[in-house]
């Protein structure tokens, strides 16, 4: 599980709709650095050490497992983006937004341009107030004071004014949903997807035991023979997996995310068994699924039959190699034969044919975003 650290940053800008450039601002850390946890009041300042516009400054928590050098990266990219270039040689001028990293969990931190806790902060009443209401008690790594006591000894007598708009914090996750479930084919990336969320939000996983079932490699080896025990046994482990763990979710609300939902034996088990065995599985099912919690999302991730058989090849297990593009397709019909027909479980269909979230952090956060948004 990655290391998840807070950390504070301040944002000003003098130039355009300066309420904007925050928000703005603020929306685009809060998908490429991390969940921001909160944002100040914007107060007003007069440029400081040029003559300009006045600056709308402000400043944020934000919990993130990137690094020090990949968060300055990812602060850079996001100006460059609103329309910032940075030079070495750039003065105090006026900018349509400006974010430094004030605050890095309680590291002291040089690497080349950034230098953690930001030089100047002290000296500045324009960072040290709107820190001060989201952080007082926080301790300076370095003055070895906290953030309040260090804006009573500020020497800086310029005049700052709190104004009447607010940025909006933007929602995480973990504040909108209790359970996630993610499905997909044979190779859709299920699996690295709940990971990969599971780390970011430190949420409980819950993911399919599927390599210790020892029907597996005999099913592929021969489906009729081994289709019914096959399908069985994963029912049962599901239902048993996902009673367990739910109902911890149940007693202590905690933000779940599966690859899988029960509801996938079903989808498996009408392309793998004859019609009286499946009569009879589906009787047992109906009974266990009635029992199951419902995910608040359930998302399905689509990958094109080629990319299901390039991800299959690439991850090399053994019993997956002869998996035929048919069976893919039928097992594909069986997924959105059962999304239109189970709208109350809430689901949202992503098309990641052409994504690569497991290398690709944009392509990744544009998923947390569709997921987020929908």
């Amino acid at each position: 599980m990655k290391i998840v650290r807070k950390s504070y940053l301040s944002l000003g800008t003098n130039l355009g709709d300066k309420i904007k450039n925050l928000q703005e601002a603020v929306d685009q850390l809060n998908q490429t650095v991390g969940h921001i946890t909160k944002v100040s009041s914007v107060y007003k300042t007069r440029s400081f050490g040029f003559e300009g516009h006045d600056f709308y400054n402000m400043c944020i928590e934000v919990s993130s497992s990137l690094s020090p050098e990949k968060m300055i990266q990812a602060v850079l990219s996001v100006e460059k983006k609103m329309g910032r270039e940075r030079n070495s040689g750039e003065g105090y001028k006026n900018r349509i937004i400006d974010i430094d990293i004030l605050l890095f969990d309680d590291e002291v931190i040089f690497f080349d341009e950034l230098k953690v806790p930001h030089p100047e902060m002290l000296n500045r009443k324009f960072v040290l107030v709107p820190l001060t209401e989201i952080a007082p008690n926080i301790m300076h790594p370095i003055a070895k004071k906290t953030i309040l006591i260090c804006l009573q000894n500020c020497q800086d007598n310029e005049s700052i004014e709190k104004v009447e708009e607010k940025i909006k914090r933007p929602i995480s996750l973990v504040e909108k949903y209790n359970y996630i479930a993610i499905e997909g084919n044979i190779g859709s990336g299920k699996t690295s997807l709940a990971h990969k969320i599971g780390d970011d939000f430190n949420a409980k996983l819950v993911l399919e035991r599927f390599a210790d079932n020892p029907f597996l490699p005999k099913f592929y080896a021969d489906e009729d023979r081994y289709a019914f025990p096959l399908e069985m046994s994963f029912l049962a482990d599901r239902y048993h997996q996902l009673t367990d763990d739910l109902a911890q979710f149940d007693l202590f609300k905690n933000f779940i995310v599966s690859d899988y939902f029960i509801f996938k034996s079903l989808i498996f088990a009408q392309v793998t068994l004859p019609k009286e065995e499946y009569s009879l599985y589906r009787k047992m099912f109906d009974i266990m699924y009635k029992e199951i919690a419902k995910p608040d999302v359930y998302v399905f991730l689509y990958q094109n039959t080629d990319r299901l058989i390039e991800n299959i090849k690439k991850r090399g297990r053994a019993y997956e190699q002869n998996i035929q593009p048919d069976y893919l397709d039928k097992i594909h019909k069986g997924y959105l034969s059962f999304i239109k027909s189970q709208e109350s479980l809430n689901p949202l269909i992503i098309d990641v044919s052409e994504l690569d979230f497991v290398n690709s952090e944009s392509d990744y956060r544009s998923i947390l975003n569709t997921i987020l948004e929908f």
